[in-house]
């Protein structure tokens, strides 16, 4: 009996290839749960040893997918004459990884692992501490190390698209500026008028409520549950900031923060990271330990997270659904009605943090974010710009000024993971997620669907136009062939119009 699904992968070549992978597939799992283990559980001096666990481990999944028999392999499978289309992206996906690891000096990416597992720890006490001078030597060394790695890789015009094509297959500076150039234009006419009216942009007092962190917890879960979290294959800890890791497709982990106050932010962050989760759970189990076993780019996954935030978790049909079980915890019955709670999650003001950010301003953040890292990756600017910078890019775009380090420059894990190039994901994934709710609410009725939680019929589309194909086909073919779109910021835009000016 053949190891790996005949169907899928009838060839001999691609069976061996496979047999050869499984153990790059085991150490990409030891590192995604010791990668897990540093933002959870790990005691802080531990960074010491962990960091150059998973500098050796890096090394060491180089050495084994550059080694010759198994480029003689991935070489063998190329030359079949009837590949079946899981054995196509099997060469598609492999050649990818090939082109970075065979490119890039193991000194590098060992450096690169090395650094960026102490620079986390480091960016977590710096961010408490409000001190950018303490986080700005490993900063410096991570963009460094981000410019070399880009020149390795290669590029035809700006070493920031060798960064952004690790997260975003085949986009470029140049093809996001457009989406941008349209983009903006049409959210600033949009906010001015969400501003003018006042609706949805004055303060709500459950802005400043303090909360039970028991409570809210068993209030998460609860959210899960209706979901349908199940236990077995998925678990929600605490981090400093939240994210999600898979291990395969039976062991996914989810993360929240809890802070005491404003009680959406942690619910909204676990809402987001289920949606990352779902994506990697729904994949199809017969791809399970290849590298097809995966979401095919960071802007489908965002498109998955900001579905599952915005489009389900802020709309007045779950809002209204899930009512009892937030008035009934949080003490809010006789206190906030329904439609108070409504305006409460989805309040659009200017704000100075990314991850609070409503669905109108959210994307100014990400601009912010993409200018600088462009300059940054083309020795534009230095480190040491990057606070003043970011604070006139802040006030230019939404007309708000950072005062600390924490509420600016020091906010996100990104840098501090080495992750240049991963920021214009999430509005890639904004977008992608107006065109998912189009194209869901012609095929079922979303809004029963979701004002009766049930979110089984929801699920089921998202597998199979979506999930089940894992990285099969590369983003862009994946969306015409299952959604027949190209991303356009017009559906965004539009949907925006519905929900904020037709009220």
């Amino acid at each position: 009996m053949s190891e790996f699904d005949q169907e899928y992968f009838p060839h001999k070549e691609s069976q061996e290839l496979l047999r050869s992978y499984k153990t790059i597939w085991a150490l990409n799992h030891a590192t995604s749960l010791l990668s897990w283990d540093q933002e959870t559980y790990m005691p802080e001096d531990g960074v010491f040893e962990r960091s150059i666990a998973l500098s050796e481990i890096a090394t060491l999944i180089q050495r084994l997918i550059t080694d010759k028999s198994f480029l003689e392999k991935i070489e063998a499978l190329e030359k079949i004459e009837d590949p079946t289309i899981y054995e196509r992206a099997l060469i598609r996906v492999l050649r990818r990884s090939l082109k970075y690891y065979l490119k890039v000096p193991p000194e590098i990416i060992a450096e690169f692992s090395k650094t960026a597992s102490e620079a986390n720890v480091v960016w977590r006490n710096a961010r408490k501490e409000n001190n950018f001078e303490k986080f700005k030597p490993y900063l410096d060394k991570l963009v460094s190390l981000n410019i070399k790695i880009a020149d390795y890789l290669g590029y035809e015009k700006n070493p920031y698209d060798a960064l952004l094509d690790l997260y975003e297959e085949g986009l470029t500076a140049d093809e996001f500026k457009r989406i941008v150039d349209k983009l903006v234009p049409g959210l600033k006419k949009i906010l001015d008028k969400i501003l003018s009216d006042g609706y949805f942009s004055r303060p709500c007092p459950l802005e400043n409520m303090s909360y039970d962190v028991n409570v809210m917890r068993k209030v998460n879960e609860k959210i899960l549950e209706i979901f349908g979290y199940d236990r077995r294959r998925l678990r929600l800890d605490v981090s400093a900031h939240p994210f999600t890791t898979n291990m395969g497709i039976r062991d996914v982990r989810i993360t929240t923060r809890y802070e005491g106050i404003d009680f959406r932010r942690t619910m909204f962050s676990v809402i987001h990271e289920f949606g990352h989760a779902l994506y990697e759970l729904q994949i199809d189990e017969r791809l399970s330990f290849t590298p097809l076993a995966s979401g095919v780019s960071m802007g489908i996954h965002e498109s998955q997270s900001r579905f599952w935030e915005n489009i389900i978790g802020r709309s007045r049909e779950f809002i209204y659904a899930i009512y009892d079980l937030l008035a009934d915890n949080l003490d809010l019955r006789g206190k906030y009605d329904v439609e108070e709670i409504y305006r409460y999650f989805n309040i659009v003001r200017p704000g100075l943090i990314r991850v609070d950010a409503d669905e109108v301003t959210y994307n100014f953040h990400i601009v912010l974010r993409f200018e600088l890292e462009n300059m940054m990756i083309n020795q534009e600017i230095k480190t040491e710009d990057l606070p003043e910078l970011w604070n006139d890019y802040m006030e230019k775009l939404l007309g708000i000024r950072p005062k600390t380090y924490s509420e600016g420059v020091l906010q996100d894990i990104h840098w501090s993971s080495g992750s240049i190039g991963y920021f214009p994901s999430y509005s890639l994934g904004t977008l992608i997620a107006a065109h998912i709710r189009d194209k869901m609410s012609k095929e079922i009725d979303l809004a029963d669907n979701v004002r009766n939680l049930r979110f089984e019929p929801v699920k089921k589309w998202l597998r199979e136009k979506i999930h089940m194909y894992g990285s099969i086909y590369p983003p862009r073919e994946l969306l015409k062939r299952s959604l027949d779109i190209e991303v356009d910021p017009t559906v965004f835009l539009r949907y925006l119009e519905e929900k904020f000016l037709l009220k």
